[in-house]
């Protein structure tokens, strides 16, 4: 049990310290003239937000992406979101297979850690497989991109494609065409869903992926007859699909019903792009970014909701950030059990170990104190802001959405600097920031005796 938490230690520190590095390595390089468009004036503060945005996958810009970075300055920003899409674990990994260097036991500890799994065996596949499956998702939603955008932007359209692409599966947030993001396109059906099958793809993480594509490998070798699996779905699995299902399509009710005859949203639609709006709009809640409407144009009780959804964000170990599907589940069942006055948590037919229900609890209570703090201190920095605007940002932040109700621009030197610190807190998240501060040696030899305590 140690070894397993040093070892966590120590790629929780990789990580840390590899996100860091990657971000003032990244505002250097856009600090220089080549990455510049010289349409804008750039300080280091912006060109530091835009490194962290870019690593954090998050997507809140200060400066226009395809106005104030030249086209080297967006190939650099390009960069920088695949290796916080990736993660810095993968990256490494790949960057060593690349460079023909062997992939030794403790590179192959680090892959396991990083994803969560048990075993150290097929992890170089593992590697693989995500880097070629990333890629070739990728280059399919750019090609659909292009189908578009090279009639609309000539030879400039492939690049849009790629760019937008990458962002896309990366759940970044980020596009090289436009201040206000696909809202030129809010009643274009291939933009609007090539858009969200990249952002569900990468934002369902990787772990799915796996276990589908192990499934269609042995549909193919049984010369796709059906067969009864040999093992169980992944509890982790069933739990990301189902959760993910239910907020996609419950935020798009939600959306819908709120916002319907809101003529500054989709009241003046008719029923089918209202339906393709709400349902792109609950999509990207999950962590994207992009909007295809105003954000500052939905109701009050529309953006709660919206804030409730970016809270919770994505699945484990993808692309997407928040406090993960898994961990809201959890802690619900966790209330339900409690309720029903039983001593497990327990989903389909499953009982879930009070290890993983204190993880939830610690995930979710770092990342609500987060929040609350850098809440406070974002409104206390930018006095003129209401606090809507304020919460929708800090949310926006940890859980690297990249939704802002038109708030970004408007941040102050302090307000710029808080929202960096809070997109780097969400993008390693709240259990790494409480290990980066551990010493690693926390071994709990004395054991109290029990006693009662009076709550609720």
């Amino acid at each position: 049990m140690h070894q397993k938490k040093h070892k966590r230690f120590i790629t929780t520190k990789i990580i840390a310290y590899g996100f860091i590095l990657t971000i003032l390595v990244g505002s250097l390089l856009l600090m220089l003239p080549i990455c510049q468009s010289g349409e804008m004036e750039v300080s280091y503060i912006d060109a530091l937000f835009t490194a962290t945005t870019s690593v954090c996958v998050t997507g809140l810009v200060t400066l226009p992406t395809y106005l104030a970075w030249s086209g080297f300055g967006q190939f650099i920003i390009l960069i920088l979101v695949e290796i916080g899409g990736l993660g810095i674990i993968t990256f490494t990994m790949l960057f060593l297979l690349i460079m023909g260097k062997k992939i030794g036991l403790r590179e192959r500890m680090l892959i396991a850690d990083a994803y969560n799994i048990d075993t150290s065996r097929g992890l170089v596949i593992l590697v693989k497989r995500i880097v070629l499956g990333t890629l070739a998702v990728q280059g399919v939603g750019a090609l659909l991109y292009m189908i578009v955008f090279v009639p609309e932007f000539g030879v400039k359209g492939i690049w849009h494609s790629i760019f937008l692409s990458a962002s896309a599966f990366c759940n970044a947030g980020m596009d090289t065409m436009f201040a206000n993001s696909l809202e030129p396109y809010v009643f274009h059906p291939l933009i609007n869903f090539t858009s969200m099958a990249l952002i569900i793809l990468g934002g369902i993480g990787y772990p799915v992926w796996w276990y589908f594509l192990e499934r269609l490998r042995l549909w193919k070798n049984n010369n796709f007859r059906f067969i009864k699996a040999k093992s169980r779905m992944p509890l982790s699995v069933k739990i990301a699909v189902s959760v993910s299902l239910f907020l996609i399509f419950g935020g798009m009710l939600i959306i819908l019903g709120l916002e319907y005859n809101n003529p500054d949203t989709l009241g003046n639609m008719n029923f089918w792009q209202k339906l393709q709006a709400a349902l792109f709009q609950s999509v990207t809640l999950r962590t994207a970014g992009f909007f295809t409407i105003p954000q500052e144009n939905f109701r009050i009780s529309t953006s709660i909701v919206h804030c409730i959804w970016m809270f919770i964000g994505g699945s484990p170990s993808g692309t997407a950030g928040g406090i993960k599907t898994t961990t809201i589940t959890v802690l619900m069942l966790t209330i339900i059990s409690i309720l029903r006055g039983r001593d497990e948590t327990e989903s389909f037919h499953r009982s879930i170990s009070g290890t993983i229900v204190r993880k939830a609890m610690s995930v979710f209570a770092v990342s609500f104190t987060v929040l609350l703090v850098s809440t406070i201190a974002l409104a206390a920095v930018q006095p003129d802001a209401n606090f809507m605007d304020c919460l929708y940002e800090t949310i926006s932040a940890i859980s690297t959405i990249g939704l802002t109700r038109a708030f970004t621009g408007e941040l102050n030197l302090l307000g710029k600097i808080i929202i960096i610190v809070t997109m780097y807190i969400g993008r390693i998240g709240p259990i790494s920031l409480s290990l980066f501060f551990n010493t690693g040696r926390n071994e709990n030899l004395i054991r109290y005796p029990q006693e009662n305590v009076s709550v609720g």
